[in-house]
């Protein structure tokens, strides 16, 4: 009996007895092996709906998810069965393999440590090589003093569609200055500083922070909210203190904080001192009170520029603040180039796209053509043949979303309207005009 005549078999038997659950479970595999995706993936949620503990029905959906480019979901389903206290070491192997590729690496690291911890032998080159051996697009380096993540990207600005105004503003902020130092010496100024990106959710910031460190050939240290909060006073101004050595310890060093309006939140808001702690800690770092902020740039990202305390704007500390806006006609082109590449394509019209795409951000282009792939593989399933996709399907599967800018820039523009001190929005209402 083939795999075909199998699945139909355990299809029939499962007309007759719909609640058998290791039934149910043994079709979902089969029609997984199959590549039969959607099939699979109905049957794997039947399967925890009846048996919620069921370890292999949820690893089985996140396989389906990963297989069809639902990374974000299948992290979602490995995280709940490693908070559950699964440790096989398969699954911690493909659980890091999944972060890596959703972009946690901080996350990926530590469950490919707390592997090796248990399973020595248990190494893998890909993983090894990007996390230890520092050969892979990631060149991860020793730390003594904070055990964080300090890169090496890869990517440069030629790898970021359009933002051509953004990369203007970077290059002569940040890029000069390390390429040509004997000039800015000369003028008693350093290579370093602070740049404040604000904007939109979803059109790059975090990427083109990244890039920034990979055109100068710098390390790169992204700091999320996590990475420095700590439920114990007093500890999140030492994990604060701490990351802020470690970039001096690896300069040239780009050093990146996401949502920082989170950890640096207008303290006449503020009813408790341990924010405000943690703020006059982020100052006075920011100001190298104690030691050399030489060598270091620190970026920070907000999509709420209003809620950032006023300090954190003083000269010396972000002193340069950058909107970026959803991409251009022609950036959005290039983004659209970017994602297609090595996807099975038929002479797409990207600019076609693009022109109906107006007020997209990057992550609404992404959105567009994951829509567009999820519908080519709803046919493959039936044709059991690879579709390659069109303008027609893009353009399509674009009218069907809506950019997820507007909602921003309806409540950035009373901000700018009314709280624009020294005219720091002016760039939005520029481009909302």
């Amino acid at each position: 009996m083939d795999l075909t005549e199998m699945i139909a078999a355990l299809e029939q038997a499962l007309e007759v007895s719909p609640d058998n659950v290791p039934l149910r479970m043994q079709l979902a595999q089969l029609l997984s092996g199959a590549h039969r995706w959607s099939e699979a993936e109905q049957h794997y949620k039947r399967v925890i709906e009846r048996a919620p503990a069921e370890v292999r029905a949820k690893l089985g959906l996140a396989t389906v998810f990963s297989r069809t480019d639902r990374v974000s979901a299948a992290v979602v389903v490995m995280d709940e069965v490693y908070d559950g206290g699964h440790r096989d070491p398969g699954f911690l192997v493909t659980y890091a393999r999944t972060l890596v590729d959703d972009g946690s690496l901080n996350k990926a690291q530590e469950v490919y440590v707390e592997l090796l911890s248990v399973h020595p032998d248990a190494n893998t080159e890909d993983l090894d090589t990007l996390f230890r051996l520092g050969h892979g697009e990631y060149a991860i380096e020793e730390e003594d003093d904070v055990d964080h993540l300090v890169i090496k990207p890869r990517e440069t600005f030629a790898d970021v569609g359009g933002m051509d105004a953004v990369k203007k503003g970077i290059g002569l902020k940040i890029i000069m200055p390390f390429q040509r130092p004997e000039l800015y010496e000369a003028y008693g100024k350093k290579a370093g500083g602070g740049i404040l990106l604000y904007g939109p959710p979803g059109c790059g910031k975090t990427f083109i922070a990244r890039a920034t460190a990979g055109e100068i050939a710098a390390r790169f240290v992204s700091v999320g909210i996590s990475d420095v909060l700590d439920m114990w006073i007093g500890n999140s101004e030492k994990n604060l203190a701490g990351i802020f050595s470690s970039a001096r310890a690896h300069t040239p060093c780009v050093l990146f904080f996401d949502e920082i309006d989170a950890l640096g939140a207008n303290r006449s808001h503020m009813k408790h001192s341990g924010g405000r702690h943690l703020i006059n800690q982020f100052l006075s770092e920011l100001d190298g009170s104690a030691t050399d902020n030489a060598g270091i740039l620190v970026m920070g990202a907000t999509n709420a520029p209003w809620h950032l305390d006023p300090a954190f704007r003083r000269p010396g500390r972000f002193d340069r603040i950058i909107f970026v806006p959803p991409p251009d006609q022609e950036g959005r082109r290039r983004i659209l180039d970017l994602l297609l590449r090595d996807k099975p394509v038929d002479d797409v019209d990207t600019m076609a796209v693009a022109k109906v795409t107006d007020g997209f951000s990057g992550a609404d282009l992404k959105a567009a053509v994951d829509v567009c792939i999820e519908e080519k593989l709803g046919d493959a399933f039936v044709s059991g043949t690879v579709a390659p996709l069109t303008t027609k399907d893009l353009r399509k599967a674009a009218s069907k979303l809506k950019p997820t800018t507007r909602e921003w820039f309806s409540s950035a523009k009373n901000h700018a309207l009314y709280a624009n001190d020294g005219g720091m929005y002016d760039e939005i209402l520029k481009y909302v005009k």
